[in-house]
């Protein structure tokens, strides 16, 4: 941030020409320090001196003193820049007290606060908009479909051990690192690696492109919601009768009451029917080699979507922490709602059984402790950039840390509870076909919500006000993480930019919108449903686990555990615990390279419905995904080659953290007769 120094001026007062001569020597200040402070430098009053000392000497809190005065007013040294310089006026009288008036003969004391005339940054209006906006960012789509699917296929009950453990010492740190670095620097994840090591800034630009790709595929899923939203108002739910004009010859609504129906294995349901022939229209695409037209249903349903996202993020975090009050809490009451219904259905017992069955053998497989870290990685969702930004609207001393361990529980609980949420019902269709659990639930990702959640609930009293409810939920998730991993790249734009987009917000997330539903057209097709897969498989996770192990080697190996936690205890008055240094230093880049070797050594076979992806759409996977990572070495190359002096000097220039011109407030006190 530039800073401009205010000038200061000294003004001699005469009151009359017949007054005496003007004291010709300077009386020591004193009286102690009163008057308020204002965080942000709003207003800053000193009404009195400490004692004199050296011309132009700095005091041990930062502030600058001129004319041999020191100040002791305690500085938060990363208070929101941007506000205008406060001069407060105090006299000296010849008895060495202070008042509001200027004597005779007086002495004017000027307090100049040396302060940016840069916009002020934009704060939280409450604590708990900054929670909520967390909460709602980690509990997404994920902890409703993926969690309850991995638990119950990697051991059930036993599953939750290599989760906690994962999530202790990976998951959670990583979650804790964010959130402080956010909060002390007060940036978005380009600009702020200046600040810890510059030559890894390209991680910020790949984390924005992540982003991009992750908003090119998950609203669709919302708008596939949304479709659902407005067929539920129809009189009789459409994915429940097999006499409609998307249905085949082998439509079957096969239940125990219907004794005159048989199940064969050529049988299709009528909720399948729904969401693939009506809803995605896939038999219209054979593969991703011919996507065919896009859906204008679709496409009508994205652009409500991307409306409502617009008008939730353009103003900043003042609005979008206004509307996850509703976003973010609207799904626990569905998912309490919709726990208890479960629970009172025929079958739920059998569910909950499959669900939490522990299965002790299976913890010796390495693909359990694989989907063991992968998911609470995803879950909690560090390196994307939004951690970051939504701290840096924190006020400075906010306790981050206890943000941390308490958003990062109520994800992990949230998953937990889904879990009940998912199986209860499981367990009643189970009993309704009489086949077993495992037989039911053998869907996993958007098919179990979509397909057999449906189903279910169009079979149980009362269907039309369920389906409402869940499915609107199921916007509100997805809303939430939108919301948040846009307003990353804002943040980290607007503060990498500020001359060319601060006063422009508004068009540039308007812009920003655009180009997400332009991308976003491919998954709107016929054969959209196979992009919304390749796009998850590919283009996010392991880019954005290889942005995050290097975002931990930079900050622990390179900015320094001793400089970062040094960091924390100017901010929360406390330094992280050996736990965490470890945790920091060893174990999460450890974390982080077993989930990469991990994927690379057992790429997923990747398979939609009766689509078995060709091989060339795994070359074309991970060509999304290096388009990515590719600018951390590239900014890396750029960086060294514009720097001057030798080759060993632009390296350690590099590696260097510039310093942050408003890391510290700085006041000058002088004197003027």
């Amino acid at each position: 941030m530039e800073t401009k120094d205010m000038m200061m001026s000294m003004l001699t007062m005469d009151k009359g020409e017949n007054e005496g001569e003007r004291d010709k020597g300077r009386q020591d200040a004193g009286g102690e320090e009163e008057g308020t402070q204002q965080e942000n430098g709003r207003l800053m009053l000193a009404d009195g001196l400490a004692e004199r000392g050296p011309k132009s000497l700095t005091s041990g809190s930062g502030q600058q003193v001129s004319n041999g005065f020191t100040t002791s007013t305690p500085q938060s040294p990363k208070e929101g820049p941007g506000t205008a310089a406060c001069a407060v006026g105090t006299t000296t009288g010849p008895g060495g007290g202070t008042g509001s008036s200027v004597p005779l003969g007086g002495l004017r004391t000027l307090v100049v606060q040396q302060t940016s005339l840069d916009r002020p940054r934009e704060t939280w209006s409450k604590k708990m908009d900054f929670l909520l906006s967390v909460i709602g960012y980690a509990v997404d789509l994920g902890n409703v479909w993926r969690f309850p699917y991995i638990c119950y296929q990697n051991g059930g009950g036993a599953f939750l051990l290599p989760y906690l453990l994962m999530a202790v010492f990976g998951g959670v740190p990583l979650f804790y690192m964010e959130l402080a670095l956010g909060q002390f620097h007060r940036s978005g994840c380009i600009s702020i690696w200046k600040h810890i090591c510059p030559i890894f800034k390209g991680i910020g630009f790949a984390i924005c492109i992540i982003a991009l790709y992750i908003a090119f595929y998950y609203n669709t899923i919302m708008a596939w919601a949304l479709y659902y939203l407005i067929s539920s108002f129809h009189p009789t739910l459409p994915w429940t009768t097999c006499t409609n004009s998307w249905n085949t010859a082998n439509c079957n609504r096969y239940m125990s009451s219907d004794h005159n129906v048989s199940w064969s294995n050529s049988s299709t349901s009528p909720a399948e029917e729904f969401y693939t022939r009506q809803v995605l229209q896939v038999h219209l695409s054979p593969g991703l080699h011919q996507l065919g037209s896009v859906s204008w249903q679709l496409a009508l349903c994205l652009l409500f979507i991307f409306t409502i996202v617009y008008f939730s993020i353009w103003k900043g975090v003042k609005t979008s922490g206004k509307v996850v009050w509703v976003t973010a809490t609207f799904p626990y009451l569905v998912l309490v709602v919709l726990l208890i219904r479960g629970a009172t259905l025929p079958g739920a017992w059998r569910g909950v059984v499959f669900y939490l069955k522990p299965d002790w053998e299976k913890l010796l497989s390495t693909t359990v402790w694989i989907d063991a870290a992968a998911q609470i990685f995803f879950s909690l969702g560090p390196g994307f950039g939004v951690l970051l930004a939504f701290a840096s609207y924190n006020p400075f001393h906010n306790n981050c840390y206890k943000d941390a361990l308490v958003t990062s529980s109520v994800n992990c609980l949230t998953s937990f509870l889904s879990g009940f949420v998912i199986f209860t019902v499981l367990g009643y269709m189970a009993e309704m076909r009489q086949q077993s659990v495992d037989a039911v639930a053998k869907d996993a990702g958007p098919s179990l919500l979509f397909i057999i959640y449906a189903e279910a609930i169009a079979n149980m009293p009362a269907a039309t006000f369920f389906a409402i409810i869940f499915f609107l939920m199921i916007i509100m998730l997805g809303l939430d993480s939108t919301f948040a991993g846009l307003e990353g790249v804002i943040t980290a734009m607007l503060d990498e930019f500020p001359h060319v987009l601060a006063k422009r917000r508004e068009w540039f997330v308007f812009g920003l919108v655009c180009v997400c539903y332009l991308g976003a057209l491919s998954t709107l097709t016929y054969g959209g449903a196979f992009v919304v897969k390749l796009f998850e498989e590919y283009a996010t996770g392991p880019a954005v686990i290889t942005v995050v192990l290097l975002e931990v080697i930079a900050v622990s190996w390179f900015y320094g555990t001793n400089r970062f936690c040094n960091d924390v205890q100017v901010m929360l008055g406390f330094a992280p615990g050996c736990f965490w240094r470890v945790c920091w230093v060893a174990i999460c880049p450890c974390f982080l390279l077993f989930i990469i070797i991990s994927f690379l050594a057992f790429p997923p076979e990747v398979r939609l419905f009766h689509y078995q992806y060709p091989p060339w759409t795994t070359v074309l996977g991970y060509c999304i995904g290096v388009s990515s990572f590719i600018c951390v070495p590239a900014y890396m190359i750029y960086h060294l080659l514009n720097a001057k002096g030798t080759f060993k000097q632009r390296l350690l220039k590099s590696i260097t953290p510039e310093p942050s011109s408003d890391n510290h407030r700085d006041f000058i006190v002088t004197n003027a007769v």
